[in-house]
């Protein structure tokens, strides 16, 4: 039996909320990450790293067919992620 789009957006509804909570509570750790950084002359951007997560979180898949798209949804939250550190090296007044 197929749902109603009602009953679709409701539970999509749902699942945003649950992303957007993990969302703020990567960036909250992002943050963290920057502190670190900052303490140890460190650069934002470690693409060696930026590689190895997106092949990981890529392979945490069931359904293959979404690589492509969990791939650029990793991208830009790692670009957001930069960009919140580079934030606050900026606060701490020291240069990205």
């Amino acid at each position: 039996m197929m749902r109603s789009l009602e009953e679709c957006r409701q539970q999509l509804d749902e699942v945003d909320r649950d992303i957007v909570r993990l969302f703020e509570q990567r960036m909250m750790v992002a943050r963290d990450v920057a502190r670190y950084k900052i303490a140890h002359a460190l650069p934002v951007l470690d693409q060696s790293r930026e590689e190895m997560v997106l092949a990981s979180r890529v392979s945490m898949l069931k359904d293959g067919h979404f690589a492509g798209s969990v791939r650029a949804l990793y991208e830009c939250i790692m670009a957001l992620s930069r960009q919140e550190q580079e934030g606050l090296l900026l606060e701490e007044g020291k240069d990205a």
